[in-house]
């Protein structure tokens, strides 16, 4: 249905466009998985798939060991999600997904980003109805029936598909996320997925003007120096002439 998911996804990456960021937003989410289940990934799948995440963003293995070996022991932190919707430059709906230890300490540094660039947060549900909720995976390759064939085979419930530019992207209910992941392997043992994850995706998209552009990318630049912040879904279309 034209989602190119991919190539939206680039815009969505500027959250995670500093190593730092990126190790300690592993590190948290792998400390998480592994806390709340099995902190051994042959018998805990989330917790393996998120290693799996880990390594193909480059995060080193030090970071991905500590993580582990830190939820192994007792106490810790005590992490909980936390989830901020509003509206941000130019219109655009935005969902900023959180780990936080300190939920007043989460909500006012998210806050102060959505002042500072005269955007808008708002109440819970308040756009996320403007999103689907769906496993994404994705591989290269063009034989894009050929993968639909064997997930509907494995009895998962895949709700679209796209090709483009030599990819394949599946999406599915997010409850089917390990069904489709274990459906693929199994049938392409030998075909790597670059992209399995959860997320927010756009139902349709706004064009950001050239004037508000700037105005997005501090927005986005300053959700990502916030530390609780993990993930940030927007559905804003940049102009061409802004792109890398």
């Amino acid at each position: 249905m034209g989602r190119d998911y991919e190539n939206r996804k680039h815009a969505i990456a500027k959250t995670a466009a500093h190593k730092s960021k990126l190790y300690t937003k592993y590190a948290r989410q792998l400390y998480v998985v592994a806390k709340s289940g099995v902190p051994d990934p042959e018998s805990n799948p989330a917790l393996r798939n998120m290693i799996e995440r880990a390594k193909r963003e480059q995060v080193p293995a030090h970071v991905i060991e500590k993580a582990i070996d830190k939820a192994k022991g007792a106490g810790g932190e005590a992490y909980s999600p936390a989830r901020y919707e509003g509206y941000g430059p130019g219109g655009c709906c935005v969902i900023v997904e959180c780990l936080t230890d300190n939920p007043t300490r989460t909500i006012t540094d998210v806050r102060i980003c959505f002042t500072k660039t005269n955007s808008k947060l708002g109440a819970t549900g308040s756009v996320a109805h403007f999103f689907d909720h769906f496993a994404v995976l994705a591989c290269a390759g063009d034989n894009e029936d050929e993968v639909l064939e064997a997930l509907l085979n494995a009895d998962v419930d895949v709700t679209e598909t796209e090709c483009e530019n030599g990819r394949i992207t599946i999406f599915a209910p997010a409850s089917e996320f390990s069904n489709a992941i274990q459906a693929f392997q199994d049938a392409f043992p030998e075909t790597e997925l670059t992209t399995q994850e959860i997320a927010f995706v756009p139902q349709s998209t706004v064009a950001i003007s050239e004037e508000d552009v700037p105005m997005f990318e501090k927005f986005l630049d300053m959700l990502n120096d916030c530390d609780d912040v993990q993930e940030v879904y927007h559905n804003a279309e940049l102009p061409e002439t802004s792109e890398d």
